[in-house]
């Protein structure tokens, strides 16, 4: 009844409590409306206004208030309440939502599963009790439904972790005019009979070990590339910039016995110099000698004793090793008298003594 067509909608939530609302802003622009409901039959009807309004940007568009009956009259009026706008009488009990499910249990037994919840006191044969449930492989949840209040399913892998979810519905059309189902109880997760507090705890040991070597052999791989990297590196550098070297350590002794002077240090360090020089040359010299010594053999006739010679132009000393010396290089364009000859010499010839 009344001059405007409003739709409402109606919640009878698990027959405790009334939701009714409707489009305010569609239909009563800027005005605000009261509402009255009554559970009672009959001319002689007692209306209640509504102590507790849903609001919509300030003005009233719903109502809450006890369920009282299973027959109910709704009124929507203006502001003061004197004129009636819209009426309405319904069967409160076609428009129960239920409450979720109490007191939910999970039987397995190998790959079967069975979900069971306490039956409602009221209208349970109404009721139909519906299992989702999904491994963590599945995108969308798969179904089962069963009259209230136990649903069985099989064929759950041990392997795999699955949540699963419940709720209660209510049957159309021999009990509810609406749709209406329970909002859906805590999702549980389980794996193989066991409860896990998410399917992000279903890590095997196995695969942590895996994990675990990946992370080393990615770890080693990365150490090896850089490796080669700084040879690679350390190569192109000393082509590009070869480094300089420091004269201080072969040049050590000069500054820190010598003071840096240069003279001294040379005049020390001559006899080094000779010493290795003669080392090197110690070899051709033996060899020498021991071609002396077969020669000496292989010769029937003895050899005239040899003498030194002294060439003009030598100083005079009674030093043998200095005598040696000025044998052993003459002076050049030099005449030497042997036997009676006179030998011209110059830098190109040697006397062997």
């Amino acid at each position: 009844g009344g001059k405007y067509a409003i739709n409402t909608t109606i919640i009878n939530f698990n027959n405790e409590r009334m939701q009714i609302s409707w489009a305010t802003r569609e239909l009563f622009h800027n005005e605000n409306v009261s509402f009255f409901y009554t559970f009672g039959e009959g001319k002689h009807k007692v209306w209640k206004p509504c102590t507790t309004y849903l609001l919509d940007q300030y003005y009233n568009s719903g109502c809450l208030f006890k369920t009282e009956g299973p027959t109910l009259a709704i009124s929507i009026r203006n502001s003061n309440g004197s004129e009636q706008l819209f009426s309405k009488k319904f069967k409160a009990d076609f428009y129960i939502k239920p409450r979720p499910p109490e007191n939910v249990t999970f039987f397995w037994e190998e790959d079967t599963v069975t979900v069971s919840c306490n039956k409602p006191e009221r209208s349970a044969w109404c009721l139909k009790l519906e299992l989702q449930y999904k491994s963590k492989f599945d995108k969308e949840w798969q179904s089962r439904n069963a009259t209230c209040c136990s649903v069985r399913d099989q064929g759950f892998d041990p392997r795999k972790c699955y949540s699963f979810r419940v709720r209660l519905n209510r049957l159309v059309p021999y009990c509810n005019v609406v749709n209406y189902s329970s909002d859906w109880e805590a999702e549980t997760f389980w794996m193989n009979g066991t409860l896990l507090d998410s399917c992000d705890d279903d890590v095997t040991p196995q695969s942590e070990t895996v994990i675990a070597l990946s992370c080393s052999l990615a770890v080693l791989l990365m150490m090896l590339i850089l490796l080669i990297l700084l040879c690679k590196w350390q190569r192109v550098q000393m082509s590009v910039l070869p480094a300089i070297p420091d004269p201080k350590y072969p040049l050590a002794d000069l500054f820190n016995h010598h003071n840096g002077n240069l003279q001294e240090w040379l005049d020390k360090n001559d006899h080094v110099v000779l010493q290795t020089k003669l080392e090197y040359e110690e070899p051709e010299s033996i060899t020498e000698a021991e071609s002396e010594q077969e020669d000496g053999k292989s010769s029937e006739k003895p050899r005239p004793l040899e003498k030194i010679f002294t060439f003009p132009g030598a100083p005079e000393n009674n030093d043998s090793k200095a005598a040696e010396v000025a044998c052993l290089i003459p002076a050049s364009n030099t005449t030497v008298p042997f036997a009676g000859f006179h030998i011209s010499m110059n830098d190109d010839m040697y006397v062997m003594l």
